[in-house]
């Protein structure tokens, strides 16, 4: 194998199952490129971003531009001198002038099968979207939204109860190996990208706040993938007497008795809730300022009567 000299870019703790691959690769890290510390928890003090924290933790040295144009920046990255810059979940657009500098440029690993679900939420799209199967790629990142030729993929089937959070995690293992293979390939010069097809495109955009909010007027099986697609971010909720409640993941029933959408429903077998179509079982329940609790809990605490709705 040929040794290469690294400098990785991410941020979130999905990227750190990558750092401790490439760290076990032989290939050497020169640095990590983060995004800048920032506020976080009651105190609002600065906080080193997941990556950041495993390179302190490794005495890799740290570099967090505020944008990776900023001269200082691309000064740096041009002494280090890096064979590559593997990316993963970085979080900022990278400049043409920032990707010309290594000499086998940057490549990203990114969470679906390019080139369905570009964007930032690859993985919360696929659930939320019914996908029966999605994966990892590799590929040479460029200035398009998640458009350059792609080196190699893995793949997973999306199980039935998985939330994004499951997804994620196994992606992130898995996508580890891939991406460490793939920069194997590349320094042995056996390494071959192939174009992206033109057909089978769709966007991930962020999901948002507001698209966490469960819609109880969907299907059941629409309101199922709704809230595991936004588990753990940006979390599932719903109002209950106008105060806003968060939902852990539900399970669909078929034979449930017949209720409206919204409509709440406590017997001994759970706490059912309304959709279009049958019912949904809650599971854990988090009421504002209070922690997550099963349902059955929640609903004696707040004594929920019949006929009362989910907003």
């Amino acid at each position: 194998m040929t040794r290469m000299r690294l400098v990785f870019a991410g941020t979130p703790a999905v990227a750190v199952p990558a750092l401790d691959a490439i760290a076990a690769s032989g290939h050497e890290l020169l640095a990590v490129v983060t995004r800048p510390d920032a506020p976080a928890g009651r105190g609002r003090g600065l906080v080193r971003s997941p990556v950041g924290a495993w390179a302190d933790a490794h005495g890799v040295e740290v570099l967090t531009p505020a944008r990776p144009r900023e001269p200082e920046f691309l000064d740096r990255l041009r002494e280090l001198a890096p064979d590559c810059v593997p990316v993963v979940a970085y979080g900022a657009l990278v400049p043409p002038v920032a990707l010309e500098i290594p000499a086998h440029g940057w490549i990203n690993l990114h969470f679906s099968l390019l080139p369905a679900w570009r964007g930032a939420a690859p993985v919360q799209h696929a659930v939320l979207h019914g996908d029966a199967l999605t994966g990892a790629s590799v590929f040479e990142l460029e200035e398009g939204l998640d458009t350059g030729p792609v080196y190699g993929t893995v793949t997973d089937e999306i199980r039935p109860a998985d939330t994004s959070g499951d997804l994620l995690e196994r992606l992130a293992h898995s996508g580890a190996g891939l991406l460490v293979a793939v920069l194997d390939a590349i320094g042995a010069g056996t390494a071959r990208a192939v174009p992206q097809p033109a057909d089978g495109v769709s966007l991930a955009p962020k999901l948002t706040v507001e698209d966490a909010r469960v819609r109880w007027g969907d299907p059941a099986f629409a309101v199922d993938r709704r809230i595991r697609a936004c588990t753990p971010a940006p979390g599932p909720w719903t109002t209950f007497r106008d105060d806003r409640v968060k939902l852990g993941p539900v399970t669909p029933v078929a034979d449930g008795p017949e209720l409206k959408p919204g409509e709440l429903h406590v017997a001994k077998s759970g706490v059912l809730v309304g959709t279009a179509t049958t019912p949904v079982r809650l599971g854990e329940v988090r009421a504002a300022g209070k922690k997550a609790m099963p349902a059955g809990d929640w609903a004696r605490g707040a004594r929920v009567t019949a006929g009362e709705v989910f907003a």
